[in-house]
């Protein structure tokens, strides 16, 4: 049965809009981070004589140091705050990730970007918790989505970019240019306030070693359950936008003859439509309920994947690649929604780093795993074992995942 539609919106705040615009700019560059070190990985692996392989282990490396700073950026905050904290995980993605153009080896390059990690883990629970508390219950997944846009953006700018910067300014000059996120950390700190919900937790006294954040996500055995259910699908998530967002331009120019320009183009296409993917996710969420939105793009999700493996025609493959953004990724903004309303005040933070990051960890293998398939087998296998993921996320979204569209946070 669909659920009731929710009652007319109320106006948000603006400070709401302010906290919407510095989460949505903090994603926004770690996503062209990380896109941009798609582009990075050959000349990488050239300059410092590895394989592809090991060069893709970067992006790996660089998600499960987000796990790490994920429990502890995410921890800090439900203490001492979204804003502080989100402000401390900026700086450290950017200082590292300045830090990752002076490095003389791989290993030295893998130290710099797995400690660049631990800001990223930090910044898309805090930015989505933020979020989520500063908005209405009736745009709170619209809200979030448009954080997941930002990271789109990142991408898109990433995409156009990097065919011109890496042959005027290298692989380590690019690096340098990840360094701008610390120009926003200023802006987070100075010009957001704390949601009221936060403030209002927050009077009830607590110790810097407390476990309870952590407690939390594990209270009871239904809670346990929702929290093992949530990492199967960020696991999922990430595993398809990382497998596909890594190696589609590879499989591009082997199958088609793409230049590294027209596979920037095809990222292009792809990422605008995992922007009008989010955009219909979110008001899909906040009108129908989260279950029926996730269902739907999981099993678009499922579908599309594998008609794309079956593509032969360059042009066929570029409009594709929009449809399966639209399905894969057009549900990033949902998980920080989902999480936030699953979760209390004072464990929410925690909630979204924790659970996303976990997977994101998890989800970080997908180039090493898509890499190997397409070496060892075929892209068309390796992208069918993808396709399979997202039956999985579906039963997952079914049997598990509870339905809290429209409820207050508590």
């Amino acid at each position: 049965m669909i659920p009731e539609t929710p009652p007319s919106p109320v106006p948000a705040h603006k400070t709401a809009h302010k906290a919407l615009l510095a989460a949505t700019l903090g994603y926004a560059m770690d996503g062209f981070d990380l896109l941009i070190l798609g582009y990075l990985l050959d000349p990488i692996a050239q300059d410092f004589g590895v394989s592809r392989v090991a060069a893709s282990a970067l992006v790996s490396w660089t998600l499960f140091g987000a796990l790490i700073g994920g429990v502890l950026f995410g921890v800090m905050s439900d203490h001492y705050g979204r804003v502080r904290v989100l402000t401390w995980s900026i700086l450290v993605f950017a200082g590292f990730t300045g830090l990752c153009a002076f490095a003389q080896n791989y290993e030295q390059l893998l130290v710099y970007r797995t400690l660049a990690g631990l800001g990223l883990g930090g910044e898309f629970g805090l930015g989505m918790a933020l979020v989520a508390e500063s908005w209405p219950p009736a745009q709170r997944a619209r809200a979030c989505s448009y954080v997941g846009v930002g990271w789109q953006a990142g991408v898109l700018l990433a995409a156009l970019l990097a065919p011109q910067l890496l042959p005027t300014i290298g692989w380590r000059g690019v690096f340098l240019v990840g360094v701008l996120p610390s120009l926003i950390a200023f802006a987070v700190r100075y010009h957001v306030g704390e949601p009221e919900i936060f403030l209002e937790r927050r009077k009830s006294p607590r110790t810097l070693n407390s476990l309870a954040p952590l407690k939390a996500l594990f209270a009871d055995r239904q809670t346990t359950k929702i929290s093992l259910g949530m990492v199967v699908l960020c696991a999922v998530q990430n595993f398809g936008y990382y497998g596909l967002m890594i190696w589609l331009p590879a499989y591009l120019a082997s199958r088609y003859g793409f230049s590294l320009t027209k596979s920037g183009i095809w990222t292009a296409v792809t990422v605008f439509g995992m922007t009008i993917g989010a955009l219909v996710f979110g008001a899909l969420c906040d009108r129908y309920g989260r279950r029926p939105a996730f269902l739907g793009f999981q099993f678009g999700a499922f579908a599309m994947v594998l008609i794309y493996a079956r593509l032969t025609d360059p042009f066929a493959a570029l409009i594709g690649g929009a449809v399966v953004g639209f399905f894969v990724n057009g549900m990033i903004g949902g998980y920080g929604a989902l999480l936030s309303e699953l979760y209390p005040t004072h464990a929410r933070a925690t909630a979204e780093n924790v659970l996303f990051n976990i997977g994101r960890a998890i989800g970080g293998l997908g180039p090493v795993v898509i890499g190997l398939l397409a070496g060892q087998l075929s892209f068309e296998v390796a992208l069918g074992f993808l396709a399979s993921l997202y039956l999985i996320d579906m039963g997952v979204t079914l049997w598990i995942i509870p339905e809290r569209r429209g409820q207050p946070l508590d």
